[in-house]
């Protein structure tokens, strides 16, 4: 589809939709949001699948970034620009290189954040960070804003560009953090690009990790529900 030209974006790059279990974002809530924050368009990287970004990038008229936040042995990592999905439980180099040979962009988010288990860690960051493109230098869920400023400032002296984005869960977190960008046609034009952004936005409540908890309950009552269904149905 194409898109208006601007010469700058607004774009929250961390989306979660309800593919991922711990978020309770449609794809209607995306499109609704995304007007109502005035944004350019967004990247969605659910945890694990790429299947919420394609279908949403289906029917948006807004630019839709295909992304996953894809868990490894050693915290998560980000693919934007994928085209196809990427299986968790790897090393960070083994899926580092997985992104790099689908020529998408390897991006870490939250790297440093305290309160998180599914955060790489300083010394993991250190080891992989000659294949990394881009760090996240501003993540609306990170609890304690020194994490997000330490992130920046191991980006600065290793001259890795940094992203924004919301980590959304929930809907009205969408545009909570945004990078402002010149406008990209692709994913390499996104790289060259992404030098010259400038982050914004704030970090949320501490209390919207109480909605992914809610998420979580209602994702397992669901699947429940499911099996209790069809262990019901006559065999055939």
């Amino acid at each position: 589809m194409p898109f208006e030209e601007r010469d700058s974006l607004r774009l929250d790059l961390h989306i979660h939709t309800e593919v991922s279990r711990d978020a309770l974002i449609t794809l209607d809530d995306v499109c609704r949001w995304v007007v109502r924050r005035g944004l350019d368009g967004v990247a969605i990287t659910d945890h694990n699948h790429i299947d919420g970004a394609l279908a949403l990038a289906e029917r948006a008229p807004f630019r839709v970034i295909i992304g996953e936040e894809i868990r490894t042995t050693r915290g998560e990592i980000i693919g934007l620009f994928l085209e196809e999905w990427i299986p968790p439980d790897l090393s960070p180099r083994e899926t580092l290189a997985r992104i790099h040979d689908q020529g998408a962009i390897a991006y870490v988010p939250h790297p440093l954040d305290r309160s998180r288990n599914s955060a790489m860690g300083e010394d993991t960051l250190l080891e992989v960070i000659d294949a990394v493109d881009a760090i996240e230098g501003l993540n609306a869920r990170t609890t304690y804003q020194d994490d997000n400023e330490r992130a920046l400032a191991i980006a600065r002296d290793h001259g890795i560009p940094v992203g924004a984005g919301s980590d959304a869960h929930l809907p009205f977190e969408i545009g909570q953090a945004y990078v402002e960008m010149p406008g990209f046609d692709d994913g390499t034009a996104f790289q060259r690009a992404l030098p010259q952004a400038t982050l914004h936005g704030s970090l949320s409540s501490p209390l919207v990790h109480l909605g992914s908890t809610v998420a979580k309950l209602r994702h397992r009552l669901r699947a429940d529900a499911i099996t209790h269904a069809s262990a019901r149905k006559p065999h055939e």
